[in-house]
């Protein structure tokens, strides 16, 4: 889950009071992390603070995006249709299965006996 907070400002982008490069170290998510305010032309133009907690660095890492992508949303209006186009207000539907009765977890079962 992400809290995510924009106001105008200079681009300076906080994760759990953490700087960007400092709290995500893999390329991959900080790029990820960036898109939507690229997609804007806002990296520059706007400070964003982000409460994240929950689920591994990648799923920290796609919440972020929702929830600046939400931000953006409804701070221009005018932005909704291309963060739509870009994916970026979509969330991932993926959760965690339930762990079923009489067993040991989701999937799995007690070893089966032939004899």
């Amino acid at each position: 889950m992400a809290r995510v907070r924009i106001r105008p400002g200079d681009g300076k982008l906080v994760v759990n009071k953490k700087q960007l490069v400092e709290y995500f170290k893999t390329e991959q998510d900080r790029s990820a992390v960036l898109s939507p305010l690229q997609m804007a032309k806002a990296e520059k133009t706007l400070d964003v603070f982000v409460n994240v907690n929950g689920g591994g660095t990648t799923g920290q890492a796609g919440a972020t995006v929702l929830g600046i992508a939400r931000a953006l949303k409804i701070y221009d209006p005018g932005l909704a249709q291309a963060l739509r186009d870009g994916g970026f207000l979509t969330r991932d539907p993926r959760m965690v299965e339930r762990k079923k009765p009489g067993q040991s977890g989701a999937r799995r079962r007690f070893q089966f006996s032939k004899r």
